[in-house]
């Protein structure tokens, strides 16, 4: 990959309204799931019927909790589309890069975004099909393979806790740069 050519960037907050869309679409379920499970909550409270309120408290805490970990796992993916657009802008497409971000539908989403940007659409679609992950592969691998994830730290840290990650390059800048012009660097 020529680093000159670069497609035309969008701002980086257009590239997390697009790496998150699908959470955020989740996230706006589960504050639409929790709305609902309060009223009936509330309905239930009326009736004096502890069965009901039991039900719907549990329906309403996960539906609540769900809101702030969509919001987690949503600044997650945020943070490895930006760490995986600085390695392959650095290094090319490597498969090397891509295996780290494909245990998720959600981190898969965001390998395809960084490449999609940087030009690289035709070899993530190639690696993706070599590997046979499909469209509709939506239960993480680890889910498959370890049922007891919930209860490691790897998990919540890779899952929600992601550090903040600062980007090493201005893609803006270097999308508008003319060959032979040298750009200041970021740090």
């Amino acid at each position: 990959m020529e680093k000159q050519n670069l497609p035309k960037q969008p701002s980086l907050f257009t590239s997390y309204l697009e790496v998150s869309k699908w959470l955020l679409t989740s996230q706006g379920l589960f504050i639409a799931e929790s709305m609902l499970y309060w009223q009936q909550l509330q309905k239930a409270q009326l009736q004096n019927s502890s069965l009901l309120i039991a039900f719907w408290w549990s329906c309403f805490l996960f539906a609540f909790v769900h809101i702030f970990l969509v919001f987690m796992d949503s600044w997650s993916r945020f943070q490895n589309y930006k760490r995986i657009k600085d390695q392959l802008y650095a290094y090319g497409f490597q498969p090397k890069i891509a295996n780290n971000y494909t245990s998720s539908k959600c981190q898969r989403h965001a390998l395809s975004i960084a490449c999609k940007e940087l030009g690289l659409e035709k070899e993530v679609q190639r690696f993706f099909k070599l590997r046979k992950i499909k469209w509709y592969h939506f239960i993480p691998t680890f889910m498959v393979n370890d049922p007891f994830f919930l209860g490691k730290k790897h998990f919540w840290n890779r899952t929600f806790l992601e550090k903040y990650y600062a980007p090493k390059f201005n893609y803006r800048l270097l999308s508008t740069k003319k060959e032979g012009e040298i750009l200041p660097s970021l740090k």
